[in-house]
Formats: structure tokens, C-alpha cells, sequence
């Protein structure tokens, strides 16, 4: 797909949690074709320490209001610096990268889809539920959290199939890990995850032993999004590949996880 470096500017930005903030960006034009699963990488102006790009997960894409949606953790001085954006601002992008999610092509029964988001991994859950659900597919979403407080955009997932949760400590659905909840007594014949590591490698030792297909969306670190920098290799049956140009989304099977 081609790329672009837009300056988009902010509709607005939503305070969701103490931590986390959707940041809802347009373009004079129509916004460029993007996919469940794909990227941008942002340009983080005026803080002194941060030097790179920071690549986010796309959200969400809004065709209607002609909004590209960016849900941010704010977790160091560059993605602070991206909370404290305001309405009118610009935003330099590069996008959309990487690759995406396997959607299914022809289908003589709908398939049953979990999607499973952790922390701020639910992020591109959404845009992948909704384009599921444009096809006809009602997906299971399971996300999971520490706290009540790191459930994101509730209301939206309940709009594009049905929402299972966990908590680590029990404030809100199941207690326990994504791993734990009792809808993995069901049958499902593929399984999407983006999350912490340690998530996506239990969940994926999970689609092993129940023989399931599984997409896992990786976080390694990257900063140039484009293959050049290398600093986010990623171990695979094909040898060392960049995580920014030929993921971020693998079949866990082309992975070198000990699973």
C-alpha cells in the first residue's frame, strides 16, 4: 500500500482513563485506505527528549466523519506530550504501515472470531471487530485489564459483537487473566491478540492446544516504521525479520516463541 506523511489536525481528544487519551485527527482530503491491524508513526513535537517517531495502533476509522482515531498511553515524555494535544492542533503522520489482519475472503458459514486486547492492545481490536461486522461476522471480544479503570471504549466493542472481560483483581467481569475466562470453553476457529507479551504467548499456547489459528499484533520497539533502523527484529522460522515492515501482525506459527 502507499504511504503518506500527512499533517493531520486534531478534532479532538478524550480523556478515557488517568492514562490514556483518544486523540481523533482529519485531513482536509479524504483520509488514505487503511486496514485492521496496520500502524502510523507520529511525529511528537515539542518535547526536548523525545527524537523518534512513536508508532501508534490504529484505532479506529471513522469514513463518515472523515477521522482517524489514536488511542495513546501515556506512559513517558513523548506520549504525554501527545496527551496534552488540543483541538485545532496538527499532528504529523506516516501511514498507514505495516501489514494486517488475515480477513477471511469467501466464506460458506461464518466463522466464530475471538478477539483478544489487553491493556492498551485493545486498541486495534475495534477497527478489526468493525470491519468484521461490515462482513457479516459477529466477533467475541475478550479484554482484559489490572483494574475496571483499564477497560477502554466499552460502549463501541458492544457495538460490533459480543464483550467478555477480565480483571486482575475482580473489579469488573471474570477475575484472572484473558487466559482464565471461561468463554475459551468455546469453539472458535481463529483467534486475533495484540497485548503485552506475556498475554499474546499464553494465548497463543492456548491456540495450540485447542489446534485454533492465531494472529498476534507485536509491540517491539520501533522508530522508523519502515525496515531501515532494525530495532525491532523479531526472531521468525524465516530468520531475523523487522517487526515495523513484515508485521506487525504474524501467524504465531512463524514465530520462535516457546509455546
Amino acid at each position: 500500500m502507499k504511504k503518506y506523511v500527512l499533517d493531520l489536525t486534531v478534532n479532538s481528544v478524550e480523556r478515557l482513563s488517568p492514562k490514556h487519551v483518544l486523540i481523533r485527527l482529519t485531513d482536509s482530503k479524504p483520509l488514505p485506505e487503511m486496514l485492521p491491524g496496520q500502524f502510523v508513526e507520529v511525529r511528537v513535537d515539542g518535547s526536548p527528549t523525545t527524537f523518534l517517531r512513536r508508532p501508534i495502533s490504529i484505532n479506529f476509522v471513522d469514513r463518515v466523519q472523515n477521522e482517524l482515531w489514536l488511542m495513546v498511553a501515556m506512559i513517558g515524555d513523548g506520549t504525554r506530550q501527545l496527551g496534552n494535544l488540543k483541538a485545532g492542533d496538527t499532528l504529523n503522520c506516516v501511514l498507514p504501515l505495516g501489514n494486517s489482519f488475515t480477513l477471511p475472503t469467501q466464506m460458506s458459514e461464518k466463522p466464530s472470531y475471538l478477539l483478544v486486547g489487553g491493556g492498551v492492545g485493545m486498541a486495534p481490536m475495534l477497527y478489526l471487530g468493525a470491519q468484521l461486522k461490515e462482513m457479516g461476522i459477529n466477533p467475541t471480544f475478550l479484554l482484559g485489564g489490572r483494574t475496571k479503570a483499564d477497560i477502554l471504549e466499552l460502549d463501541l466493542f458492544n457495538k460490533f459483537g459480543r464483550v467478555c472481560i477480565t480483571t486482575e483483581d475482580g473489579s469488573w467481569g471474570e477475575k484472572g487473566f484473558v487466559t482464565n475466562h471461561s468463554v475459551l470453553t468455546e469453539r472458535f476457529d481463529r483467534i486475533f491478540t495484540c497485548g503485552p507479551k506475556p498475554m499474546m504467548v499464553a494465548v497463543a499456547r492456548y491456540a495450540k492446544e485447542k489446534n485454533i489459528d492465531c494472529e498476534v499484533s507485536l509491540e517491539n520497539m520501533m522508530a522508523c516504521g519502515l525496515g531501515a533502523c532494525l530495532c525491532c527484529v523479531e526472531k521468525t522460522t524465516e530468520g531475523n525479520l523487522c517487526v515495523c515492515k513484515e508485521g506487525a501482525i504474524f501467524n504465531v506459527k512463524r514465530l520462535l516463541w516457546q509455546i
